[in-house]
């Protein structure tokens, strides 16, 4: 059976939650393979819960959330290292290791997901730190590294394992205008090379100068650009 025109990700009357309180209601989406789709809404409107939930961080207590091969709703707490291996995910604040170096830091990654030899190890290495213009800093301490270099080696450190679907929750939050043009860029790259992602964004520099669908947190709902237009400088 030919699965390539499913979605990655199908969202299906779900009820996103933070700290016990519903912030997204009847929420209902999907996501194909390759798209570009920027997640917009003000602070507090349900962005990083839905994408929190989207990866298994929080539970998914109403609806359904099919993603990657994966139900959401049922996953079991050993399926979601297998879960993560398909996504990419892009955190606002780095979280590397600042006691190891660049390549200890994607070797852990890598070691943690199942990677064995040594030699496919050191080569992924190598294959990812150019795809985003830094073959030279392995073996480099993160604290030696400018924030937008450090947010470079976050996005080869999702590449990993290949993901079909990257989130980044806030990935240019943290660096300013010229250092942050350098970061979409590079997620357009990954983005042509058949990765989807969701961009969870306040900027709306790159909403404008970058036209694609938009899902947008207001209210306690999701609307959604293919559905129906809306006001996108009030939604950041």
């Amino acid at each position: 059976m030919d699965f390539s025109n499913e979605p990655i990700l199908s969202v299906r009357e779900a009820t996103i939650y933070q700290d016990d309180v519903a912030v997204l209601n009847d929420t209902n989406f999907d996501i194909s393979k390759g798209e570009f789709v920027f997640l917009v809404g003000r602070t507090g409107s349900g962005k990083s819960s839905l994408l929190k939930t989207l990866y298994a961080d929080l539970p998914l207590n109403s609806g359904s959330v099919k993603i990657a091969g994966y139900d959401i709703g049922s996953i079991k707490s050993s399926e979601v290292p297998f879960l993560r291996r398909k996504l990419g995910i892009v955190f606002q604040d780095f979280q590397l290791f600042d006691d190891r170096t660049i390549a200890d830091n994607l070797y852990f990654v890598m070691k943690a997901t199942g990677w064995k030899e040594r030699a496919k190890m050191k080569a992924r290495l190598a294959e990812i730190l150019m795809r985003v213009g830094l073959g030279s800093v392995a073996n480099k301490m993160p604290h030696q590294l400018s924030g937008g270099e450090q947010q470079r080696i976050v996005i080869a450190r999702a590449l990993i394992n290949e993901p079909v679907l990257l989130l980044a929750d806030e990935p240019t939050g943290n660096l300013d205008p010229a250092v942050s043009e350098g970061i979409f860029k590079v997620f357009q790259e990954i983005n042509r090379s058949g990765t989807a992602i969701i961009m969870a964004t306040h900027d709306h520099h790159f909403v404008n100068k970058y036209p694609s669908r938009v899902l947008k947190c207001e209210h306690g709902q999701l609307l959604d650009s293919k559905e129906s237009d809306f006001d996108l400088v009030e939604a950041l």
